[in-house]
């Protein structure tokens, strides 16, 4: 059964050791961030943190504690979403795909329970008050400079929401869109909203300035894990995170209407601040920002949300989440995507085998594809498809192995690799948009990307030696030394120990 809200989610977390409290006063303004960053880099993603005592900036007690690093491990990602391996729920989206148009009766028949199963994902009205405004501020009282938000690193330009889930309806087609982008607290009723070019909720922000339109934001902290995940993943726009959230869960998720707008938000949330954009208006600087490539985004002009109420539980719990050098809890909330969307990836490119993206990479900086390669200049078409699928066409360096390499272990894709490369005949370069994050692009969000193809080469592909075998030892040499080993008197310690 899903969790119904964050607060059900820390009860199991805490059941399982996977929770500390921490107690004593610690300060929103980088301590918090010191704490929970060694805890992210320390073997297995360290323990989720609930700080009972955060201090405000200005030093007074906080009336929210505040959970950080919830989905920092694999254990913490598989209970978030209800499952052991992650790999279940691609095998779910894998079966949906397969739906085709059944031809007999008996076909059909089979095909009802799984269409049964779809049709209980659309979010459903809270009836009543929902949870999420037990309490109502409105006008001078909503003052978001009494939550808990994090001033994470020395040089950042103020205290930041790092982990809510905005949203925004598109106005032509009325598609809502639940995007996490960072947003920077200017003062008590005024954010900056940093979303990207690249994001839908910036795309739904043009068109309302088109149309000359204030746009309502919404701005929703806290609600069922699987709902929070759903907020990070790049859905494509016209699929519904509610939708989704509802399908990772196996349960709707439910909602509440906003108190100052029509604008939908998880029922269970703990804190939502409700706002707009006035799209004339001026831009507002933002930043700079430590941000998940391990060095700040730089200050730069984004849209001013003005707060207009924040309603929250009475007893309301403040999720955060922090970015830097990786290995960060993002890596976890990314490793859950790169499994989960594996099958929408092999629905355009069935050759695809799997698919891993390192956190030395930063998710679109490196990305490991192996693929089952069937023709002449094959790995050559699969980076160009994954250059023309969504997020992807942000991939800064895609690398292409055969099947029997294991892309999930980073040694040895390089080890393959750096064998099988000719750097003048298997590295290609091209141009293409680029992650707003990147400080090294030729331009802002345009640059060079590049492609190796480490696959064994083809005669066709112009090699016209003998490929190598890899070196592996026999079955029978290797069965027969695990019988002597207990004789042997040799200890050997992991590596890394």
């Amino acid at each position: 059964m899903a969790y119904r809200n964050l607060r059900e989610f820390l009860t199991d977390l805490e059941r399982r050791g996977e929770l500390v409290r921490v107690r004593r006063p610690v300060s929103v303004d980088r301590e918090i961030t010191e704490i929970a960053d060694r805890c992210m880099k320390s073997d297995g993603g360290g323990p989720a943190l609930l700080f009972e005592d955060a201090r405000l900036l200005d030093g007074s007690r906080s009336a929210f504690p505040v959970a950080i690093n919830l989905f920092g491990s694999h254990t913490r990602m598989g209970m978030a979403l209800g499952i052991e391996r992650l790999d279940e729920i691609g095998r779910r989206i894998e079966e949906l795909l397969k739906l085709g148009i059944p031809e007999g009766f008996v076909e059909k028949l089979a095909l009802l329970p799984k269409l049964a199963e779809l049709a209980k994902y659309p979010p459903r009205r809270e009836k009543g008050k929902p949870p999420c405004q037990e309490v109502v501020l409105r006008g001078d009282d909503a003052d978001t400079t009494r939550l808990p938000h994090l001033k994470c690193w020395p040089e950042d330009g103020g205290a930041y929401i790092t982990f809510p889930m905005v949203v925004t309806v598109d106005p032509r087609t009325g598609t809502r869109n639940v995007g996490l982008y960072r947003i920077q607290i200017l003062d008590a009723r005024r954010l900056a909203m940093h979303w990207q070019r690249h994001k839908v909720g910036a795309a739904h922000w043009r068109e309302m300035g088109a149309r000359g339109e204030r746009m309502p934001v919404a701005i929703a902290l806290g609600a069922d894990p699987a709902t929070m995940y759903s907020a990070s993943a790049p859905l494509p726009p016209q699929v519904d995170e509610y939708i989704f959230a509802g399908f990772l869960r196996r349960e709707p998720v439910p909602l509440a209407r906003c108190v100052t707008s029509d604008l939908l938000v998880p029922a269970e949330s703990e804190i939502v601040i409700e706002g707009s954009i006035d799209p004339a208006e001026p831009l507002v600087m933002e930043g700079p920002f430590g941000d998940h490539t391990g060095f700040y985004s730089l200050a730069d002009l984004y849209p001013c949300v003005h707060v207009e109420a924040i309603t929250h539980r009475r007893d309301a719990i403040y999720p955060a989440t922090i970015v830097g050098r990786p290995p960060m809890e993002d890596y976890y909330l990314g490793h859950a995507t790169e499994r989960i969307f594996l099958p929408l990836i092999r629905t355009v490119l069935p050759e695809v085998v799997d698919i891993h993206m390192p956190p030395e990479g930063i998710f679109h900086n490196l990305v490991f594809v192996g693929i089952d390669k069937q023709y002449p200049g094959h790995a050559w078409k699969v980076m160009h498809g994954l250059w023309g699928m969504g997020l992807l066409s942000l991939a800064k360096v895609i690398v292409v192995v055969d099947r029997d390499t294991d892309v999930q272990n980073t040694e040895e894709v390089w080890w393959v690799a750096l064998n099988h490369i000719d750097p003048e005949r298997d590295v290609r370069f091209v141009l293409g948009p680029m992650d707003v994050l990147d400080h090294s692009s030729r331009a802002f969000t345009f640059g060079s990307k590049m492609g190796i193809d480490a696959t064994r080469k083809w005669q066709e592909e112009g090699f016209e030696r003998e490929w190598p075998g890899r070196i592996v030892m026999d079955e029978a040499t290797k069965q027969t030394i695990d019988r002597l080993w207990p004789e042997l008197g040799i200890r050997l310690r992991g590596r890394g120990e």
